[in-house]
């Protein structure tokens, strides 16, 4: 149901610094300027849904994204909403059930922690340890991969 050309496109969520999401979309092809975007997300179909409280806004003032603060992310899949209205007419809806290690969600990592370096002279070697930066939902360190550049000062 709803006006063709109306529905999003190319939704895209970042979870960034551990627990805040940003997801983005492109207007529908048909949509005008009165065209009204509305997200709603749970991170598990046992949780509540939640719809955004701090949409990003086009410069005609569609909502094209939105900002989530203290993301919390525990199983695989997320499910998300993209509802609204344009001259109240409903739009198309776009409904997606997303695998968060597969699909759409990005999640940008923080550095490493802890990270020490010792080094001998007398055998001209370095150590270099540290801990696995904090995620939204990984839990196995065993998941990352490190590149090391090591400058020579």
């Amino acid at each position: 149901a709803g006006m063709n050309g109306t529905a999003i496109d190319n939704f895209v969520c970042v979870i960034f610094n551990v627990s805040f999401m940003n997801c983005t979309w492109h207007v529908g092809s048909n949509a005008t300027e009165d065209t009204k975007y509305f997200l709603y997300w749970s991170p598990s179909k046992k949780e509540e849904i939640t719809e955004c409280q701090n949409y990003i806004k086009d410069n005609c003032g569609r909502h094209r994204g939105c900002q989530f603060q203290n993301v919390t992310i525990e199983n695989k899949y997320a499910y998300f909403l993209v509802n609204g209205s344009r001259g109240g007419q409903n739009i198309h809806s776009y409904e997606k059930k997303i695998c968060i290690f597969y699909y759409i969600i990005v999640e940008k990592l923080t550095p490493p922690l802890n990270v020490t370096v010792n080094c001998t002279e007398a055998s001209h070697r370095c150590s270099i340890r540290w801990q696995s930066p904090h995620t939204s939902h990984v839990k196995k360190s065993s998941c990352f991969k490190y590149e090391i550049v090591i400058e020579n000062k």
